[in-house]
């Protein structure tokens, strides 16, 4: 093997990979998020949130050049499509009816995670030309039906189409501090129409008539208490819905001690009683300080009923602190039109897809033409819609 060729190595556990390099080639990328960290994708792992029990078999694939390692990313074999955000349970059900197997598939993803960013880490765009065809590579010599890279960035989507993969778009809401900066958060709301205006204003009079205060804990000032109390919210919350929490105690554990940093805790109290909570991510620090800061809308829970509690937990609450501290976005998750009265506005994410089967390669492109022209109809039809007083309003 010459010194420009590529060694592609499958490992069955992110783990196999010195975490320092590999965090080194995701701070390379301009879409790093904290979701693709080592220790975060380990305790995943670690944890059993995302193991071969759930339906998430991991798969770890190293590129290597000249001894040194120049690409990697991490594939889950998945047995079912939960967890993932970006809905192929259709496709699925006409390869059943055909006869096919769908699963096991391919999934490029951060378990549980619909966080938009990089999910290909390489050193140059030749490096990750040669993951993507790595990865296409694993999916049929397993005979996979398919692969999936669900919530790529941009570099990754523009790689992804010129190897022949299918993108597909969906919608999320983002709220954007557009410089200069709000400066409070009375400011934000003199920015948008008197209506959206007047209901935030109604939600958090509701909130506070109610005798809720909220008090809020950053990094390693989140303690043992803290992260006990959040986590009885957030499994209390996936229990009234009827399921088990995708997340163990033990991952958020591993949290706390690993990545830290990356946690904003708010937590709203009654009568000096803890009643609900919200957990954030935060970007890492950089040490390019261009790069804006963003935070994460990530998981909350409650243990009484509050009107508009919600609302105050995981979004004002939030908003007000990232115009405090100077960050730059805010990404409130999934779907959910209802964010947008919140002054959180539609932004098209991405997936790339590849089937094994050519028939049915065809009939999905087919269908994901269609379905992206009403992607797009569907945000010119929000951007209609803005919250703002102009579409062109300037923080003040």
């Amino acid at each position: 093997m010459g010194p420009n060729d590529y060694l592609t190595r499958v490992h069955d556990s992110v783990c196999a990979i010195d975490a320092a390099v590999w965090d080194s080639l995701l701070s390379d990328h301009p879409d790093a998020s904290p979701f693709m960290r080592h220790a975060y994708l380990a305790a995943m792992e670690n944890s059993a949130s995302a193991s071969p029990a759930t339906g998430w078999k991991p798969v770890c694939i190293s590129l290597e050049q000249g001894g040194a390692l120049v690409g990697a990313c991490m594939l889950y074999e998945k047995a079912h499509s939960y967890g993932e955000y970006v809905f192929d349970w259709a496709w699925a059900n006409a390869y059943q009816q055909h006869g096919l197997a769908y699963y096991p598939k391919a999934t490029v993803a951060v378990p549980f995670t619909p966080v938009p960013g990089a999910r290909l880490l390489a050193r140059d765009a030749a490096a990750r030309q040669a993951l993507l065809a790595a990865l296409i590579g694993y999916s049929q010599d397993r005979d996979m039906s398919s692969l999936h890279l669900l919530f790529v960035s941009p570099q990754d989507a523009q790689a992804c189409a010129e190897s022949g993969l299918m993108l597909r778009h969906t919608v999320q809401f983002h709220w954007t501090n557009t410089t200069p900066g709000f400066v409070d958060f009375d400011a934000f709301l003199a920015s948008l129409a008197q209506d959206k205006r007047k209901k935030i204003r109604q939600e958090r009079r509701k909130v506070a008539d109610a005798g809720v205060q909220f008090r809020w804990v950053k990094g390693r000032g989140i303690g043992d208490a803290d992260w006990d109390f959040f986590y009885r919210c957030y499994e209390r919350t996936y229990l009234e819905h009827g399921n088990a929490p995708y997340l163990s105690r033990a991952f958020f554990a591993a949290m706390q001690r690993d990545m830290p940093e990356n946690w904003l805790l708010f937590v709203a109290e009654r009568a000096g009683r803890p009643i609900a909570s919200s957990l954030i991510g935060l970007s890492s620090a950089h040490p390019d300080d261009s790069r804006p800061r963003v935070a994460y809308g990530r998981y909350w829970g409650a243990l009484e009923r509050v009107d508009c509690l919600h609302f105050e937990a995981c979004y004002y609450q939030p908003l007000q602190w990232c115009i405090a501290h100077g960050y730059a976005r805010f990404e409130g998750g999934a779907q959910g039109e209802h964010k947008m009265a919140r002054a959180l506005l539609p932004v098209k994410t991405s997936s790339a897809h590849w089937l094994a089967h050519p028939a049915f390669a065809d009939a999905v492109a087919r269908f994901l033409e269609r379905e992206g022209q009403g992607v797009h109809e569907y945000i010119d039809h929000l951007q209609q819609r803005s919250p703002f007083k102009s579409p062109f309003a300037e923080p003040q």
